[in-house]
C-alpha cells in the first residue's frame, strides 16, 4: 500500500507537468494544475523560510494527541466532559484541515515523502481525498478571481434562484447548518463525474478514482469495526460543530468580493501579486491563528505567495488590502441572507466587509 500511495502521488505529480487544456475558451500557458508561485518582498530571505520537517512534525503530532486526547474525554460519562471533548474534536477537525492545506502544498514538511503521508493522514481526518484536494485546489490558485473558472467558486456565480433553493441555503445558514462546508467537500472533492469532466487526463482520473475508492473503505471498516452509535457519540458533535465554523472560514476567503467572469472569453490568469484583491483574510489571537489554522486565516498572503509555509506567513508582516477580525467577519456575515452573501458582492450590496 506505501508503494502504490507513492506511486500514484508521483504519477499525479508528473502528469501535472504536461500542458493542457481543460475549459474550453479561455487562454492557458502552463498546466491549470500547477500553483504559481511568486517573488518574496523585499528584504524576506525566502531560503529561511523554506518548510522544516521539525516543524511539520510538531503540528502533526499535536493535531493527532489533540484528537485522540478529545476523543478519550468523549468517551467518559460525564455529559459536561462529553461537550468539552466534543469542542476540542471540533478545534482538532479545523486543524486538521489546515494540516491538509499545508500538506497538500508541500510546505508541512521539506521532505516529500513525509508531505505525501501527513495530506493523506490529514485528509482522511478532513473528510477530503488528499490527491482530489491537491489537483483541485491547484486550479484554485492559477484562475483564482476568475469566478467561472475558479471550479470552487463557479457554483456562486451569479444566477437567479429557485425559491427552495434560497429557503434551504438561507435556513440552514441562519440555524448554523453546516450545508456549505459539506457541499465544498462534496461536490468540489468527492463528486467523480464532475471531477472527471475537468481532468480528463488518464493519470488524474486513475488518482481521482484511486482515492475516492481508498478512503470511503477506510470509512466504512472503522464504521463497521466501532459501530454507528460509537461513531456518533464519540465524533458526531464534534464534526457538526467543525463543519459550522468551517461554513464561516471557507466562505470568508473569497465570497461577497467582486470578481470578473470569462463568460467563454479567452483570458490570462491573474498572477499572484494580483490575487489579493480577490481573497480576504480574517484576524485572529495570534495563538489561534498560529497553532490551530498555521496561518491559513492570512489567505490574501497565501494567495500572494503559495510556496512559502503557512506558518511562516506572519514573518512577511504584511497588511492585506481585505481584512477583517474573526468576530466581526462573523457578526456581519451571519447577519446577510446566505442569498445575498454568496450569490452577490459587495460592490452591489454596499457590504463593507
Amino acid at each position: 500500500m506505501s508503494n502504490m500511495v507513492t506511486f500514484r502521488w508521483a504519477a499525479n505529480e508528473a502528469g501535472l507537468q504536461e500542458n493542457q487544456s481543460m475549459t474550453v475558451g479561455h487562454s492557458q500557458t502552463e498546466s491549470d494544475s500547477q500553483i504559481p508561485c511568486e517573488e518574496g518582498p523585499r528584504g524576506i530571505d525566502f531560503e529561511k523560510l523554506k518548510p522544516r520537517d521539525l516543524t511539520g512534525v510538531f503540528y502533526l503530532v499535536f493535531a493527532i494527541g489533540l484528537t485522540v486526547f478529545s476523543v478519550w474525554l468523549s468517551s467518559l460519562p460525564s455529559v459536561w466532559i462529553w461537550l468539552a471533548g466534543q469542542f476540542l474534536l471540533a478545534l482538532a477537525l479545523i486543524q486538521w484541515f489546515a494540516v491538509l492545506h499545508e500538506a497538500g502544498h508541500k510546505t508541512l514538511f521539506r521532505t516529500r515523502r513525509l508531505n505525501i503521508w501527513g495530506a493523506h493522514l490529514a485528509g482522511l481526518m478532513a473528510f477530503i481525498p488528499a490527491d482530489c484536494w491537491r489537483i483541485v485546489h491547484a486550479k484554485h490558485h492559477y484562475w483564482t478571481g476568475w469566478q467561472d473558472l475558479d471550479m470552487t467558486t463557479e457554483s456562486l456565480v451569479p444566477r437567479r434562484l429557485h425559491l427552495i433553493e434560497r429557503i434551504v441555503i438561507n435556513t440552514c445558514w441562519w440555524l448554523w447548518i453546516p450545508l456549505f462546508a459539506t457541499l465544498y467537500r462534496v461536490n468540489n472533492y468527492w463528486n467523480v463525474f464532475r471531477l472527471w469532466r475537468l481532468f480528463p487526463r488518464p493519470t488524474d482520473r486513475r488518482v481521482i478514482v484511486f482515492d475516492v475508492t481508498l478512503y470511503l473503505a477506510v470509512y466504512a471498516t472503522l464504521v463497521w469495526l466501532i459501530g454507528w452509535w460509537n461513531v456518533l457519540r464519540f465524533v458526531g458533535l464534534g464534526v457538526w460543530i467543525s463543519f459550522a465554523l468551517e461554513d464561516l472560514l471557507i466562505l470568508s476567503q473569497h465570497t461577497h468580493i467582486p470578481m470578473t467572469l470569462a463568460a467563454g472569453e479567452k483570458v490570462e490568469r491573474y498572477p499572484p501579486a494580483g490575487q489579493d484583491v480577490f481573497t480576504r483574510s480574517l484576524l485572529f489571537p495570534t495563538w489561534f491563528a498560529r497553532l490551530i489554522l498555521l496561518n491559513m486565516d492570512a489567505h490574501s498572503l497565501h494567495h500572494m505567495y503559495p510556496q512559502l509555509p503557512g506558518y511562516h506567513l506572519h514573518v512577511l508582516n504584511d497588511q492585506p488590502r481585505n481584512m477583517i477580525r474573526w468576530w466581526k467577519w462573523i457578526i456581519a456575515a451571519k447577519s446577510v441572507r446566505a442569498e445575498v452573501l454568496l450569490f452577490q458582492n459587495r460592490d452591489q450590496t454596499g457590504y463593507r466587509f
